[in-house]
């Protein structure tokens, strides 16, 4: 079983801090949801331990299984079985969707698997996300719905197979079947020992992928960690009862972030064939 720990954690962009001293474990055995208000730390928390460059670690560690997670860049994170699916997964013509998940695929092993074997893979992957196989042939996320780009990200994390799994609101965007789908996807998954963060606003997901803990992330740090019957909670109330209960109160953000994601820098290496 492999481990994630994050101690005292404070990260931001240039001039504002965003995590102001996060303590949390993770166990790959588990399924943890991530609440929280809109600009309180959420999406940079997992940008943060797949080690996005935008985001600077001001204090703090994280390790994984007791090795210093923040000495290692992106692409070593995604060798030792990180895997984020995106909010915002990006649009890249002229990179075919097929020879970028063989090329992924490839970075994670010792020797190059057989065409016959990437194909066998592929071809699985698409027919468990309910995606017709011809698209492989289509330019990564091209002129995709926004509901075709997220089941793109979990067929990503199919082929890879990864440790640990941080979902950022993979369910926005998907109607009723595709959450099913992306569901049932999660669930296989974690029966092959994957852990997962899932980041979510929505009930209905947690109601499908069964989370074994809830934290809620409020003004840059843990404010209440609990069980499943948080998000129900929240999903009903709302999150002023925090405040009534806990005398945590909601600090404002009206400052706009600039929009970069780490897919754009993986892409890049990708396209340099890196």
């Amino acid at each position: 079983m492999a481990r994630i720990d994050i101690k005292g954690l404070h990260a931001g962009i240039p001039g504002k801090e965003i995590l102001k001293g996060v303590d949390l474990s993770i166990d790959s055995s588990e399924t943890l949801a991530v609440l929280g208000p809109n600009g309180h730390g959420k999406s940079t928390l997992l940008a943060v331990l797949m080690g996005n460059p935008r985001y600077e670690v001001t204090a703090g560690s994280i390790t994984l299984d007791g090795e210093d997670l923040l000495a290692m860049g992106p692409d070593l994170r995604s060798r030792r079985g990180l895997f984020l699916a995106m909010q915002n997964p990006s649009e890249v013509p002229g990179l075919n969707s097929a020879d970028f998940y063989k090329s992924m695929m490839n970075a994670h092993r010792q020797k190059p698997m057989s065409l016959a074997e990437f194909y066998k893979s592929l071809q699985s992957a698409y027919k468990a996300m309910g995606i017709p196989f011809e698209m492989s042939s289509r330019n990564l996320n091209e002129g995709f719905s926004g509901g075709e780009k997220k089941r793109n990200e979990i067929l990503q994390m199919l082929l890879l197979q990864p440790t640990f799994a941080f979902l950022d609101e993979t369910d926005s965007g998907l109607d009723v079947d595709a959450m099913k789908i992306v569901a049932n996807a999660i669930n296989a998954q974690k029966e092959k020992g994957t852990g997962f963060v899932v980041v979510s606003h929505y009930e209905r997901l947690f109601e499908l992928v069964h989370p074994t803990r809830t934290v809620v992330l409020v003004n840059g740090q843990i404010a209440i960690e609990g069980g499943p019957e948080l998000a129900s909670k929240i999903d009903h109330e709302g999150y002023e009862w925090l405040k009534r209960e806990y005398g945590i109160s909601l600090e404002k953000d009206d400052k706009p972030q600039n929009k970069i994601s780490i897919g754009s820098c993986a892409t890049k290496v990708a396209l340099n064939g890196k």
